[in-house]
């Protein structure tokens, strides 16, 4: 009775139960596929990072006794299609049972499920044990509910897992810190040197350019610096706490051309391919914090773990109360290109340059910059959401579609209408300046909105909410710069607009 078990690319829990006895008649399956490479265009140290960690756990559960089916990107024997590959091992090996862990993406889950359908053997599908919560318990939580509001979630969480409570109360009398989470970083707190690994993916890298994977961004090393193990990953966390969570919410939100991580952890690409769990990196946290709280401010370690436990488990949540239909939302009905300076930085505005750049480099940018920069550019610019899933979902190291299309095409994009967020994340310059410092040394003027040297974000500001009102003059949080908008004269609107016109047809002329 042989049983043979599915292993997805983002599943490298060691952890999991599965793992915890051996057994000879248990044959695990691993694959590097092109159905998965090629299904959007990656970042080139995207496919890095989950080919090495994938080689790599792999590799531990060989050493660990377990005998694992690992097709490489070029092996012969591989169809590059997840169906055919299972299909192949189970005929070779007379499995009888075929076992996978639920997949994240609704893509996946929709090909698993079929595949087992169709199958003349016993199948199971068994929990990620990963997450907080399980995949269906955010839409019972807001069952009835007309809003689906992210904190109101947070808060029951906090409770449910007695995390930074005192009896049925916040600790520190708040449930959120989130107003003292939006300093500019000015050089005043220092920054430590940012921990980077070692990892040779020499041999990776010359798979990838022989099976011709088209991607995108560079990689210039020989070595990966995200963590590619748990080991790796918990280190990351341990310098993260003892280095970077003194001043993490405090500058949570900050960006500074002399920065490209500042005190963000970057450990979303290992907790992305579960390398760590939530619960590792909460427990963790707290910790740290119980043992070193005279020099940590409770608002640093709040903003963290409202990352994790609130804005994490809330958007996986969200991703499977409202897939498939989800992905197709245009509320706001935006069909604009991306310009292409968003595959190659080549702009004059110095936020959208830097935030651009440093995502191409290295598969990184964090989530103001993607929010308040990228983001806020194009939905400013009114581009199709389609295009922007595409250009989010490739280019950063930790974007897999559950965590990545709820925030760009709820969060940032408002395409679905309120049901993340409860306004469109605008803004003209004045936003991008009071948080950074990408204004200072900009090509453009943010304090004009029209002109040669005008900033583009502000007549793109503008020309948006005019050309939405049918759609955000009611919104109660939109009231306030539908008043300015209101009282604005009719010559100078028009001004506006022609420039925000000029801005939509040629971006990339600015």
């Amino acid at each position: 009775m042989k049983t043979l078990r599915l292993i997805l690319g983002d599943q490298l829990h060691c952890k999991h139960s599965w793992f915890k006895t051996q057994d000879d008649m248990v044959i695990y399956a691993m694959f590097e596929m092109r159905q998965e490479t090629d299904y959007v265009t990656h970042h080139i140290q995207k496919v890095i990072g989950f080919f090495a960690a994938m080689r790599q756990f792999s590799e531990d559960l060989k050493s660990h006794g377990h005998e694992v089916q690992y097709y490489k990107i070029n092996d012969p024997e591989n169809t590059h299609n997840l169906n055919k590959n299972l299909k192949k091992i189970i005929s070779e090996n007379n499995i009888t049972c075929f076992e996978y862990i639920a997949p994240d993406e609704y893509r996946l889950d929709q090909q698993l499920s079929e595949f087992c359908q169709a199958l003349d053997v016993e199948s199971k599908c068994v929990s990620a044990e990963h997450f907080y919560t399980e995949r269906n318990d955010l839409a019972k939580f807001f069952k009835g509910k007309k809003q689906y509001l992210m904190e109101n979630f947070y808060r029951d969480m906090r409770r449910k897992h007695d995390i930074l409570m005192v009896g049925d109360q916040p600790e520190g009398g708040k449930w959120n810190y989130d107003k003292s989470n939006r300093n500019k970083w000015k050089g005043d707190a220092p920054i430590p040197p940012y921990k980077y690994f070692q990892n040779d993916v020499t041999e990776i890298v010359k798979d990838i350019e022989n099976a011709q994977i088209k991607t995108i961004g560079s990689f210039s090393s020989k070595t990966f610096h995200y963590p590619i193990t748990r080991e790796q990953a918990l280190d990351q966390l341990k310098y993260f706490c003892e280095n970077l969570l003194i001043h993490f919410g405090d500058y949570q939100d900050a960006m500074h051309t002399d920065q490209e991580f500042l005190f963000h952890s970057r450990l979303s690409f290992a907790m992305n391919l579960k390398l760590i769990s939530a619960q590792d990196v909460v427990k963790t946290i707290l910790n740290y914090y119980r043992k070193h709280g005279e020099h940590i401010d409770i608002s640093q370690v709040e903003g963290f773990i409202r990352q994790v436990i609130g804005w994490r488990e809330y958007m996986r949540g969200m991703y499977w109360a409202f897939m498939p239909e989800y992905k197709t939302l245009n509320a706001l009905e935006n069909t604009n290109k991306l310009p292409e300076f968003f595959w190659t930085g080549n702009t004059k505005m110095n936020c959208l340059k830097h935030a651009i750049t440093n995502s191409l480099e290295n598969g990184y940018a964090h989530h103001i910059q993607r929010l308040m920069v990228t983001g806020n550019f194009a939905l400013l610019a009114q581009i199709d959401p389609d295009e922007v899933d595409a250009w989010y979902l490739g280019i950063y190291v930790d974007a897999i579609e559950w965590v990545q299309l709820p925030n760009t095409r709820g969060m940032s994009q408002f395409a679905d209408g309120g049901k993340i967020a409860t306004k469109p994340y605008v803004s003209s310059g004045s936003y991008i300046h009071k948080m950074s410092n990408y204004c200072s040394g900009c090509h453009y003027d943010k304090s004009k909105k029209t002109g040669k040297n005008a900033c583009p974000f502000n007549s793109l500001y503008w020309n948006f909410l005019d050309d939405k009102r049918p759609q955000l003059e009611s919104n109660f949080r939109m009231k306030m710069m539908y008043s300015l908008l209101n009282k604005m004269d009719s010559k100078k609107l028009s001004e506006i607009k022609e420039k925000a016109k000029h801005i939509i047809e040629n971006p990339d002329d600015y």
